[in-house]
């Protein structure tokens, strides 16, 4: 099955759920910067609440609170020594034995701070990075699975109208 459309299906799931989207990551820091990238591209594209958190996550927990959404889609660059540019939709369990996010605090105190307040879906959406060193852009690989997902998120979440 194509990627693309595999992708597609496994996030139609959400499709008229109360979402957050959350954009993690490092600009300076290449493929890293590729949560905040996707926020970017997704303004103005979508009915879906977009949060840009960059390296600190746990700043957004009460803003998150209060919006009470029903599932919790966090994008972060995440090495699950994949080819670069590959997205994988990872639960918070799977996500533990990944060497993964380069912030902190874990994903899994994040999330288990929002689950205090709130019930909530949480789901990880990981793009496979090729580089993370410090001044450079985003790699051509990581570039095209943000334009994807960019995509795939305002099918999923269109504007209304």
């Amino acid at each position: 099955m194509n990627p693309a459309v595999y992708l597609r299906e496994q996030l139609n799931k959400f499709c008229g759920s109360r979402t957050v989207i959350l954009g993690i990551g490092n600009t300076l820091k290449g493929d890293d910067g590729a949560g905040p990238q996707l926020c970017n591209r997704l303004v103005g594209r979508t009915s879906a609440e977009v949060i840009d958190a960059g390296t600190v996550p746990e700043n957004y927990v009460g803003p998150i609170v209060k919006k009470a959404p029903q599932s919790l889609l966090i994008i972060d660059a995440i090495d699950f020594t994949a080819q670069p540019g590959t997205i994988r939709l990872l639960s918070p369990e799977v996500l533990s034995g990944l060497s993964g996010s380069t912030h902190s605090p874990s994903p899994r105190l994040f999330i288990d701070l929002l689950r205090e307040d709130i019930s909530v879906d949480v789901f990880f959406i990981g793009i496979q990075p090729a580089r993370t060193e410090l001044g450079q852009p985003l790699s051509p690989e990581v570039e095209r699975a943000v334009d994807l997902l960019a995509d795939i998120l305002s099918e999923i979440f269109p504007l209304e109208t």
